[in-house]
């Protein structure tokens, strides 16, 4: 089993959320998963344009280390997302990523996956930001399993507290992947997302030829 942990902060060795992203893959390995961390400051990626072509040909033209990541994840049994609030939302960093994955939305790349999120924030809104990263885990098909969001503000243990939390969240992300848990919501929005994105793209099969063919090979549920 492999679960892949991305931390969107820009902080390196100092960034808080590293804690909580490491704490997560300290549960799994605990668990007996492998396990692989990915600072996504590290690498190169590029904004989307808008271009489509990933829909036509199912590969970007951009040169740069976006496919590096996205196979990781691609490969991984799990997936660990973890940012910390930058006014309300995600860091630019991981945004880049998350924003080159269209075509893995519409194609529903992520079926069969688990993941789950983590957060920090310095005043407030980390369970926020932790619930958007999950639900973006589940546009893509994935299930999640929680998050953990942490407030640092004045509290001094706040950060050690949350890494206990991501451990346990951690061993939970194992036990639900080797029990193909299911979760009843899950299970509905995930049937809905399907029918929806197989729709969007019969629609325009003239044009995003290999997302046509993508589902086209692929069998109705």
């Amino acid at each position: 089993m492999r679960i892949l942990g991305i931390n969107g902060s820009p902080r390196g060795p100092a960034s808080r959320t590293r804690r909580l992203v490491e704490g997560v893959l300290g549960g799994a390995a605990t668990a007996g998963a492998e396990t692989e961390y990915i600072d996504i400051a590290a690498y190169t990626i590029r904004p989307c344009v808008g271009c489509t072509l990933c829909y036509q040909t199912g590969e970007c033209p951009k040169m740069d280390d976006f496919l590096k990541v996205y196979e990781k994840m691609l490969d991984a049994d799990g997936i660990v997302l973890g940012s910390p609030n930058y006014i309300n939302n995600v860091s630019a960093q991981l945004k880049l990523l998350l924003d080159r994955m269209a075509d893995a939305i519409h194609c529903q790349r992520f079926v069969g996956k688990y993941g789950c999120a983590v957060s920090t924030a310095g005043g407030s809104g980390a369970e926020d930001v932790a619930a958007y990263l999950n639900q973006t885990l589940r546009v893509l098909g994935a299930t999640t399993i929680g998050a953990v969001g942490v407030d640092l503000g004045t509290e001094s243990d706040a950060l050690s507290a949350g890494g206990e939390r991501a451990h346990r969240l951690g061993t939970d992300l194992v036990a639900a992947i080797g029990e193909r848990r299911k979760y009843p919501d899950q299970e509905t929005f995930h049937q809905e997302m399907e029918a929806h994105m197989r729709a969007l793209v019969e629609a325009n099969k003239e044009t995003w030829r290999h997302e046509y063919d993508t589902w086209a090979a692929r069998p109705r549920t």
